[in-house]
């Protein structure tokens, strides 16, 4: 699969989730004051999964890059191991932490209800 395939793949797939609520929305059922918002609602849950999504993959690649900066520096001089190991940690915690408060904004935005 080239690279072509890969990316009209990616955009049939992100318009399938944007539209799908959309159709499932156009049925004739009465609209209560919690239907009025069904899209409203569904952008919010696609904005959150690719939010999180996106954070955890550069959260991921972040700490694939400092590590294997870490595991170059400290074999070329080991005697500096343990400081390097330190500032790696914190490093890490950082990266970390950026993911957790994505995971904290996503979780604010699925279970408030902005509406009431």
């Amino acid at each position: 699969m080239n690279k072509k395939h890969l990316v009209a793949a990616l955009l049939i797939f992100v318009a399938v989730m944007v539209f799908a609520p959309m159709a499932f929305a156009s049925e004739g059922a009465a609209v209560g004051s919690e239907g009025r918002y069904a899209g409203f609602f569904s952008y919010i849950a696609l904005g959150c999964v690719l939010g999180l999504g996106l954070a955890a993959a550069g959260g991921g690649i972040g700490m694939g890059a400092a590590v294997s900066g870490a595991v170059n520096a400290m074999s070329r001089n080991p005697g500096f191991y343990g400081r390097i190991f330190t500032s790696m940690l914190i490093g890490l915690a950082l990266i970390e932490s950026l993911v957790i408060y994505t995971l904290v904004v996503v979780l604010l935005l699925l279970f408030a209800n902005p509406l009431v």
